[in-house]
């Protein structure tokens, strides 16, 4: 069974990565969806939020799987039985962070490998911090994020604060 990781800090989880994490299904028998727990970030999501949110976003999804996970993804995706790391590139800034942690990844272990994708073109800006940001102007993301992820972040952000009906 070929097992891909996805890893990141989804907070929140955006349709670009449901993008990618569907379309390396693909090429993968089974998706995990590693939720990294970085000391030195402060999400805006707990951890048990972004597990919570991810999981809604992909209950349709067979063969993904979500969990947490701290330390050195090789590690992880070892423990997973992991044959690859899926990384999204978006634009050419993403790229050069990107290939820097794939050539890490390989010298700390050479049987897993980095698999680069590009979001689909109307994801290719996307990020959860745009996301936020417009959200926590009472902007619409809809059509950006699930319903439950645009739930939550009205909710975070207030829920006096309507989004726009329109689509986003």
């Amino acid at each position: 069974m070929k097992i891909a990781i996805c890893p990141g800090t989804f907070d929140p989880i955006t349709n670009g990565h449901l993008d990618l994490i569907r379309r390396g299904l693909r090429m993968f028998d089974e998706v995990v969806i590693a939720v990294a727990i970085n000391p030195k970030k402060e999400p805006f999501f707990t951890l048990e939020e972004r597990l919570e949110l991810i999981r809604e976003s992909v209950k349709n999804d067979r063969n993904v799987k979500v969990e947490a996970f701290s330390g050195l993804l090789v590690d992880y995706a070892k423990l997973r039985g992991g044959y690859a790391i899926i990384r999204g590139l978006r634009a050419i800034s993403d790229f050069e962070y990107e290939l820097q942690m794939a050539l890490m990844n390989r010298r700390l272990d050479m049987d897993i490998e980095t698999v680069f994708m590009m979001p689909s073109e109307e994801y290719s800006f996307l990020t959860s911090t745009i996301v936020k940001e417009v959200a926590s102007f009472g902007g619409s993301v809809r059509g950006l994020v699930t319903g439950a992820v645009e739930a939550a972040l009205r909710e975070k952000y207030g829920a006096g604060k309507e989004t726009a009906k329109s689509g986003g």
